[in-house]
């Protein structure tokens, strides 16, 4: 069975995010990464993940849901990642992959502080949480939370908070393993924090 590194993972996704939030300097462009919807970096952290030599799938359907003859029809997982760039995505893959679901929440938005912050960092996380627990197939499942804040003291507290909430609720998680990257004040936030939550399949 694979053992996955959160270490290089984290790594890996971060630098991918550093040289986005370079290009957007360079580029003197009026929206910055803390701009971006979840979906327009789903590409940036492919690539990252790429980068490092990995294999990447995007939206792919939940092995629960993968017996469903219409392809449309099952809940689908923004990224799954192989062990190497030439492995597939098959059913004899499925158990080493990695499956991750994908959360981006700011702090500052166009319109000022996002009042909706603390919400948007709780509750849809802690569904991805039991969304990938519910799928007995799934080995290997993280949660990966990409966090624009003010400041590193602010990412910390609002990830500590968060990580007790979520022991409080019964969530079964590894410690996690985090990331920092200075980004180009635009709306306020000042840092982008990539914080990785694998789960604990026991």
């Amino acid at each position: 069975m694979t053992v996955w590194s959160w270490d290089t993972l984290a790594d890996a996704l971060a630098a991918g995010l550093a040289r986005a939030a370079d290009a957007v300097e360079l580029e003197q462009a009026v929206r910055g990464l803390d701009s971006c919807r979840e979906l327009e970096l789903h590409p940036v952290l492919g690539a990252a993940l790429r980068e490092a030599g990995l294999g990447v799938f995007h939206e792919q359907r939940f092995p629960r849901d993968r017996s469903q003859r219409k392809r449309s029809a099952g809940a689908r997982c923004d990224l799954v990642v192989t062990p190497d760039a030439a492995s597939p995505l098959d059913d004899d893959s499925l158990g080493d992959a990695l499956w991750i679901e994908v959360k981006v929440v700011a702090q500052f938005a166009e319109l000022g502080p996002h009042r909706g912050y603390a919400r948007a960092l709780q509750t849809p996380v802690w569904g991805d949480v039991r969304k990938l627990a519910r799928d007995p197939t799934i080995a290997h499942g993280l949660v990966l939370l990409i966090l624009f804040t003010v400041d590193a003291v602010t990412a910390d507290h609002d990830l500590d908070v968060w990580c007790a909430r979520a022991v409080a609720r019964g969530l079964h998680l590894w410690p996690r393993v985090q990331r920092s990257l200075p980004i180009g004040d635009r709306l306020g936030n000042r840092l982008c924090t990539v914080a990785l939550f694998p789960l604990d399949p026991t």
